[in-house]
């Protein structure tokens, strides 16, 4: 299995970026420097987004994890895969996060928008599979 952003929302966060690129044009210039930034940061956001999919692979080896650093693939047996809930400005918000159990130094954190699916679903698939809740 695999987990990874949405197509609709990697192309509806391109698509925002261009919109705001275009629309730099038809300010003034201190309008061009903010949306000029927004819509960098939309573009970066999207091509990040489109670059690192799938985020999360599950095989026989264990689980790789994909980020701009490159792959972690943690086994099976030390893959502790739990989700967070926090409340902020009341807002609650889950993560999935997947420490391996052997090394204090792999701690992944990923959201809803970097998985394409709530992080409570995949935690119960990789529960499913092996990982320790």
């Amino acid at each position: 299995m695999q987990w990874g952003p949405r197509t609709g929302e990697v192309v509806a966060t391109a698509v925002a970026g261009l919109a705001l690129a275009l629309a730099v044009f038809a300010v003034d210039p201190v309008g061009r420097v903010l949306v000029g930034g927004a819509a960098l940061l939309l573009l970066g956001l999207a091509a990040h987004d489109a670059v690192l999919r799938p985020r999360v692979r599950t095989g026989p080896d264990g689980v790789t994890v994909r980020a701009l650093a490159g792959r972690t693939t943690i086994a099976w047996p030390h893959v502790r895969a739990r989700v967070r809930v926090q409340r902020r400005w009341g807002v609650r918000a889950r993560t999935l996060e997947l420490e391996d159990r052997t090394d204090d130094a792999v701690l992944v954190v990923l959201g809803r928008r970097e998985l394409g699916t709530d992080p409570a679903t995949v935690a119960e698939v990789l529960q499913a599979g092996g990982a320790a809740g």
